[in-house]
């Protein structure tokens, strides 16, 4: 099943021979990232196996939020909240962000004091993020006919069209003097005494000092090869897209069953708010002891399955030459089948939430492959074995309304500025250096 119409952006025709920067993925996190860089003078190519935001960054909700965020993010996002009302001026186009806000219906008291529990993290940040009760959830949100005992309510969180971001960051990028390179996978890097001094992509080698792997699903994979080892499985999330429909709501919601927001050509985007398959596959039990606090604690919303994807994945070789065909060259765009079962469940659950979507047409569905770390949080770090490579993956479904920022973090530990905010909780060594990994649950 095809995946959504994203934006089409043309890639370079020549391969440049030398830059500052190789940024290895075309997702939201690796356009921002060279957009970032470019803007500070720095020679750039992105390099993306298949086009610009063809998976996950396109396969989104297109939420933009700091409500219910893991806490250790909510600084960074609170950044991206700032950078979001900029991108439209900034990169001379449309991205489809709106400060609509987003609610989360607590549906039994105990809900209610979770949420109510989790505003302590915002108290040092000016957002205006708040309780509401049932009657003021019901007054700014017509048409809801489920009891409940309120809500979470952020004003100050949005959305954004995922089929328009990346492209518009990239070609933003682009105007500021970035190569951008699509049908061009990157293979590996090269070093020299140590540290990174070209990758050699299927198109040819570009002499680089340095490097940023941000290739979502596809990086731990990557980071084999260069002999790292990277926790990061991946999660499979399913979306509906409807055609336009009057009277449904303004702000997104997020309730037991079902996840929605409005779009901005005037339909719904629509998925599962809580469950998630997951394949399993090779990297399963490559990182079974990673996951098990993990899985311990999230196992009722990871709904488990054998099947063919097992077979396609241990077919994959761990190591490969850099002077032959990758991986990346035979798989250019992760397509996985929706779960409709899933998706049929929360259309039905969110009609009974507001019969008007009793009206709603379904356009399209789609699913995505979620790069998920152990703790739920991502890898924004450089790699102290290899000087002037960085990683910037795992964002673990929290990606693109973050991405502007952490491609803003991530160009200042490129540059060897001061960070925009404080990376020790996303630094690559947690994995290895005996930190204990703290899983936090309900984010």
């Amino acid at each position: 099943m095809p995946g959504p119409f994203v934006v089409p952006v043309h890639g370079d025709v020549d391969l440049p021979k030398k830059v500052d920067v190789v940024v290895i993925g075309g997702g939201i996190i690796g356009c921002a990232t060279a957009l970032e860089l470019a803007e500070k003078g720095l020679k750039v190519a992105l390099c993306e196996k298949g086009g610009i935001g063809h998976e996950q960054s396109s396969r989104n909700w297109g939420w933009v939020r700091i409500t219910r965020r893991d806490p250790r993010e909510i600084a960074l996002m609170a950044e991206a909240l700032r950078i979001w009302p900029t991108l439209a001026e900034r990169t001379g186009r449309d991205l489809g962000y709106k400060r609509s806000g987003i609610a989360f219906a607590c549906g039994t008291a105990k809900d209610y004091a979770e949420h109510e529990r989790w505003l302590e993290y915002l108290k040092d940040y000016q957002f205006d993020s708040k309780m509401l009760s049932r009657e003021e959830f019901e007054a700014m949100t017509p048409g809801f006919n489920l009891p409940i005992e309120g809500a979470l309510y952020t004003s100050a969180d949005g959305r954004a069209e995922p089929q328009k971001a990346a492209p518009a960051i990239a070609e933003a990028a682009r105007d500021r003097g970035a190569h951008v390179l699509t049908e061009c996978a990157v293979r590996g890097i090269e070093t020299k005494g140590g540290a990174v001094c070209s990758v050699v992509t299927e198109r040819g080698e570009i002499e680089c000092e340095q490097v940023v792997l941000a290739g979502g699903a596809w990086s731990s994979l990557f980071a084999r090869n260069t002999g790292l080892r990277l926790p990061q499985l991946k999660v499979k999330n399913s979306v509906i897209r409807t055609k336009p429909l009057e009277g449904g709501p303004e702000h997104a919601i997020w309730y037991d069953g079902f996840a929605v927001r409005k779009r901005q050509d005037g339909g719904y985007t629509i998925a599962d708010g809580f469950r998630n398959i997951v394949d399993i596959v090779p990297d399963n039990f490559r990182y079974m002891m990673d996951f098990l606090p993990a899985l311990g604690v999230q196992w009722k919303a990871l709904m488990l399955r054998f099947g063919g994807r097992f077979y396609d994945e241990a077919r994959l070789p761990n190591k490969w030459s850099l002077s032959e065909a990758s991986p990346f060259e035979y798989n250019r765009v992760l397509d996985p089948k929706p779960a409709f079962s899933l998706q049929d469940q929360a259309l039905a659950n969110l009609r009974k939430a507001f019969p008007v979507f009793e009206k709603a047409e379904i356009a399209q569905r789609w699913a995505g492959a979620i790069d998920v770390t152990p703790d739920a949080i991502p890898v924004i770090s450089g790699v102290d074995d290899i000087p002037g490579f960085y990683i910037a993956t795992g964002f673990s479904g929290h990606g693109f309304g973050i991405g502007p920022a952490a491609g803003r973090l991530m160009s200042d530990l490129v540059r060897g500025v001061t960070p925009l905010v404080d990376p020790a909780a996303f630094r690559f060594s947690r994995f290895s250096d005996g930190s204990k990994i703290e899983i936090i649950s309900g984010f």
